[in-house]
């Protein structure tokens, strides 16, 4: 029987506490030779960063024929914005996670997606499809973010900045108000015209085929403005993980620093939305991998993982599919469902500890 009173002093060794991530429910991706979380963090993030670029170049080479320029353009357009939408939920995930100090909860499950369909369901029904399709993307893009981003704010600065805030009242609130984005949309499709609704079912699944080239680089400039910014709020990060009493006795300004951060999660989910449509459970899946890969709770290493593994999971899925399954299905179905099992798995194991 293993002596507690000493692993109890290899705990509370110098160097041992803080290498302990908080988040970690005790698991790891590792077998009896072989653990991902023995590799110190920066050859890890190389390992990925060689992955990810064999996958953007694969995808970009494998089957090239015909007119190359045009072939090469199209794959870079839509090599763009898997980046972009892998680096945007990435990080807003982990943001978000960091904040609520839940790691089941994403800001698309907080009613997002709800409200991206019901805006599309709200300007088919009202303009028509024809009136939507022809639109300028540019104005379409705007209005769906702005919405978006006006609509979380709120939400989430009155849930999270409270002395009083509740985890448990900001996932009733987020599912109660997704509910009802959901029931308004669901009694809008019902009243508009078959064909119609037709046209709008294609706009509830993510799509990389068809991103509009203005809008992916719009995208990717606040994106990196953003990423930017969360570099270099990594060391907050790192301290507001430690619990909001915590954070403070730190000299850490909490509710200047968690409104800053939600406001740019909004950004982030509201753009990568915009550009290609809802990916709900995209972030909780790239981040609960990143944080069973990760041997030290750091942002400055979380984040770059988090970017690389989700450049890796769109781009590397979206080249078995088209090459090995012949587009099949949709990747976005493929990783909704994997995340879906995900969730529920991380609801049933915390559930029964």
């Amino acid at each position: 029987m293993p002596n507690p009173l000493a692993s109890l002093r290899e705990r509370l060794r110098p160097g041992r506490g803080l290498t302990r991530n908080p988040f970690d429910s005790g698991g790891s991706m590792s077998s009896r030779g072989f653990s991902f979380k023995r590799i110190s963090p920066g050859t890890l993030i190389t390992i990925l960063a060689v992955l990810t670029l064999v996958c953007v170049v694969l995808f970009m080479t494998i089957d090239l024929k015909g007119n190359l320029s045009y072939a090469l353009s199209r794959r870079s357009i839509r090599v763009g914005a898997m980046l972009v939408v892998a680096m945007a939920v990435g990080l807003s995930t982990l943001m978000f996670q960091t904040v609520t100090a839940n790691r089941i909860l994403t800001p698309s499950i907080m009613g997002f997606d709800a409200l991206y369909i019901l805006i599309q369901t709200a300007l088919v029904f009202a303009l028509g499809s024809s009136t939507l399709m022809t639109a300028t993307p540019a104005l379409k893009f705007g209005v769906e973010v702005g919405l978006m981003v006006l609509f979380s704010a709120l939400l989430y600065r009155w849930l999270f900045t409270g002395g009083n805030s509740s985890l448990h009242l900001m996932l009733l609130v987020g599912i109660v108000i997704g509910t009802l984005f959901r029931g308004f949309s669901s009694l809008l499709q019902r009243l508009m015209e078959p064909s119609e609704y037709i046209v709008l079912q294609d706009l509830f699944f993510a799509s990389f085929n068809q991103v509009d080239p203005v809008l992916l680089g719009i995208s990717a400039v606040v994106v990196g403005i953003i990423t930017v910014i969360v570099w270099r709020l990594r060391k907050s990060f790192d301290v507001l993980a430690l619990g909001r009493e915590t954070a403070i006795n730190l000299g850490v300004d909490h509710q200047r620093v968690v409104t800053l951060v939600l406001v740019l999660c909004s950004v982030l989910v509201a753009v990568s939305t915009a550009l290609v449509g809802p990916v709900t459970f995209f972030g909780l899946l790239v981040v609960s991998l990143a944080y069973q890969m990760v041997r030290k709770f750091s942002h400055a290493a979380l984040i770059p993982i988090v970017a690389l593994l989700g450049a890796i999971t769109l781009v590397g899925g979206q080249l078995v599919l088209e090459r090995v399954f012949g587009f099949a299905t949709a990747l976005s179905v493929i990783i909704e469902f994997a995340g879906g099992l995900l969730f529920l798995y991380l609801l049933l194991k915390g559930s029964l500890k």
